[in-house]
C-alpha cells in the first residue's frame, strides 16, 4: 500500500469515528452525566424547596426541563454542600435549597417569559419596583451558571422550624426574625428582582445582615463563592465545567423517589 493510499484510509477511518461520535452526542446530551448526582442521595437532611418544578415561582408555572422536584449537582459541589450542612448542624440550622442544576431549556423559557406582556401577579410578588422590560437582560440572562452544575440558590432555616410554603407575598415585605417560608430573615425572599436582594445593600436590619453573613461565611468555608447581586446564589469553585452548559432534564430519581 502506498503512503498516499494509507493516508487516505487513515483519514476515512478518522472521519467515520468523528461522524459516529457526532451522531450519538445528542443522545448523550439528554442524559445526566455520571459525575452529576441527586443531592438527596448525598445528604437527605438538606431541605429541598425546588421552586421551578412547580408554580411557586416568578413565571407562575412549572418550568420546562424540571420534571421532578429534585436538586441535582456535580458530585464535587454536592459533597461540599454536605460539609456545609454538617458545619451548621451544631448551630441548630439547616440549608434549604431553591434551585440547583438548571437545564438550558429552562433558561430559554425564562428569556421567553421576560419578553411576553407584563404579568401583574408576578410583578406584585417578584419585581414590585420594576417593569418587566427591565428584567431582561439585566436580571434574566441568556446563559446561567446553574446550567454548569456547580451553582445553586439556597438559604438557612432552623432545624426544628416548620416548613411552610406561602404564596403571593411581596418579596420585599418585612420579615422580622423569619421569612414567610420559615427560613431566616434575609431582607427579601428568593427570586426577588430588586437591589435589596444584593448581598451588600442598604436598608437591612442588623438581624438580616447577620443572617446573610452567616450564610456567606458557612458557604465560603467549603469553597462556595457568592454572586453579589443575589444573596441566595452560590457557586462551587473551581468549577469543574466552567465553559459547558448542560441541557439534560431533571427527572425523578431512578428508584422512583421524589422526596
Amino acid at each position: 500500500m502506498t503512503d498516499e493510499r494509507a493516508a487516505r484510509k487513515r483519514w476515512t477511518a478518522a472521519a467515520c469515528v468523528a461522524a459516529a461520535a457526532f451522531s450519538i452526542s445528542p443522545l448523550r446530551a439528554a442524559e445526566m452525566p455520571d459525575d452529576f448526582v441527586y443531592l438527596r442521595d448525598v445528604d437527605p437532611s438538606i431541605r429541598q424547596d425546588m421552586r421551578y418544578a412547580g408554580s411557586d415561582n416568578f413565571t407562575g408555572a412549572a418550568v420546562p426541563g424540571y420534571k421532578a422536584a429534585e436538586c441535582i449537582l456535580l458530585r464535587e459541589a454536592a459533597d461540599a454542600l454536605k460539609a456545609v450542612q454538617a458545619d451548621l448542624k451544631p448551630k441548630g440550622l439547616t440549608l434549604r435549597v431553591y434551585d440547583c442544576y438548571r437545564p438550558t431549556q429552562a433558561v430559554a423559557a425564562f428569556v421567553a417569559w421576560a419578553k411576553k406582556p407584563d404579568d401583574p401577579d408576578a410583578k406584585a410578588v417578584h419585581y414590585p419596583n420594576l417593569k418587566k422590560t427591565d428584567l431582561f437582560p439585566g436580571y434574566i440572562a441568556t446563559r446561567s451558571g446553574h446550567s454548569r452544575g456547580a451553582t445553586l440558590d439556597l438559604t438557612l432555616e432552623p432545624t426544628d422550624g416548620a416548613e411552610t410554603h406561602p404564596r403571593g407575598i411581596n418579596c420585599l415585605a418585612p420579615e422580622k426574625d423569619f421569612a414567610p417560608d420559615g427560613s431566616l430573615a434575609m431582607g427579601t425572599s428568593f427570586d426577588c428582582f430588586d437591589v435589596k436582594a444584593n448581598t451588600q445593600t442598604p436598608g437591612l436590619t442588623t438581624n438580616e445582615m447577620e443572617n446573610r453573613a452567616l450564610l456567606r461565611d458557612a458557604m465560603a468555608a467549603r469553597g462556595f463563592k457568592n454572586y453579589p447581586l443575589e444573596w441566595w446564589h452560590y457557586t462551587f469553585e473551581p468549577e469543574p465545567y466552567p465553559n459547558t452548559y448542560f441541557n439534560f432534564p431533571i427527572l425523578p430519581r431512578p428508584d422512583g423517589g421524589n422526596g
